[in-house]
């Protein structure tokens, strides 16, 4: 499984499993944002750039951005992880990992030397023109303190490098954010459709000096964010008592899959508020086992004994329960 979310593959691998299936492939919240009605402009209409301004002004406040002009919206995270490779000259990427795979196929696709590391020190050792890494980290939860990121940064910026930071989880994490301490090396992405359970409408951010975000918008083409998303987006990032609500909850919910998980026998890796990471010295099999319940779960071919579950509906507990019962037995 390159990436979670592709029911499409669950339902032909194990056709029959019990419909509906429950998805926990992903890291996404399983509580989608309610969004207001749209107003038929939204849809009938080209996407304004004023409308832009206006969200990623309501991001930099989101983010703790000091300047709206170091925002630029996007058509999803993976548009500007495609992106970021091409505005470069091929050079030397250091990769901390194990982490999100796109982010080293992206830059080797436009001819850069990808290295593999294992922490930040490492990554800098090997003299890198750029330094990319996810935190808190997928699929671990990892997260490396901003005090170590900023020098990272620094010591980048002396060789007019780059630092990437992938906050797709950040959102959920207190304190773990280094937008606030935003260096002249960083380039900060943020995805929202996670947080906020929308992965669909296709909607995210780099937050970078006024240079490299002037450098970046112009790639992005004309009305690369839908009038759809631009008006959700401004309403959920606009409303923080939901999303405080949304960590009191997963946290609860998290508490309770942890429970069950180790009640199976399983042993908690770590993870984030949006998934958890579990090891079994036969992960393949409970994975098959869980998939033929129709519950879908996140293995990994870099470590086949673990396996990654996204946060259930707290309705969907009961079901999982089970499943993992009958596999203990």
């Amino acid at each position: 499984m390159k990436h979670g979310g592709d029911l499409h593959d669950a339902k032909a691998k194990f056709p029959e499993a019990p419909e509906p299936w429950i998805d926990l492939s992903t890291g996404i919240n399983p509580q989608a944002y309610p969004f207001s009605a749209l107003p038929p402009e939204a849809s009938a209409r080209l996407p304004a750039t004023g409308a832009v301004r206006d969200l990623e002004a309501i991001a930099a406040r989101a983010y703790g951005a000091v300047d709206p002009a170091q925002v630029v919206a996007a058509g999803g995270t993976q548009a500007l992880i495609e992106l970021l490779p091409r505005l470069r000259p091929p050079g030397r990427v250091a990769i901390l990992g194990p982490t999100y795979t796109e982010h080293a196929e992206c830059w080797a696709r436009a001819g850069h030397v990808c290295l593999p590391a294992a922490d930040l020190a490492q990554a800098l050792a090997t003299r890198p023109d750029v330094v990319i890494l996810v935190n808190p980290n997928n699929p671990d939860g990892r997260v490396i303190p901003g005090s170590d990121l900023a020098r990272a940064a620094q010591a980048l910026h002396d060789r007019a490098g780059w630092l990437v930071v992938d906050e797709a989880f950040a959102d959920l994490e207190d304190g773990v954010s280094v937008v606030p301490r935003l260096g002249p090396a960083m380039i900060v992405l943020r995805s929202f459709g996670k947080t906020y359970g929308l992965a669909g409408i296709r909607l995210g951010f780099a937050i970078a000096t006024t240079v490299i975000a002037d450098t970046i918008r112009p790639h992005l083409g004309l009305w690369s964010i839908s009038g759809p998303a631009l008006a959700i987006g401004a309403e959920a990032l606009a409303d923080p008592a939901w999303l405080l609500a949304q960590k009191r909850a997963l946290r609860l919910v998290c508490h309770e899959l942890d429970h069950l998980l180790v009640e199976a026998g399983l042993t908690i890796e770590g993870g984030t508020w949006l998934f958890r990471l579990a090891r079994h010295p036969d992960a393949l099999t409970v994975f098959s086992d869980l998939a033929q319940a129709g519950i879908w779960v996140r293995p990994f071919s870099h470590d086949p004994n673990l396996l990654r579950f996204g946060i259930p509906l707290p309705e969907a507990l009961p079901r999982l329960a089970t499943a993992l019962g009958q596999r203990a037995r």
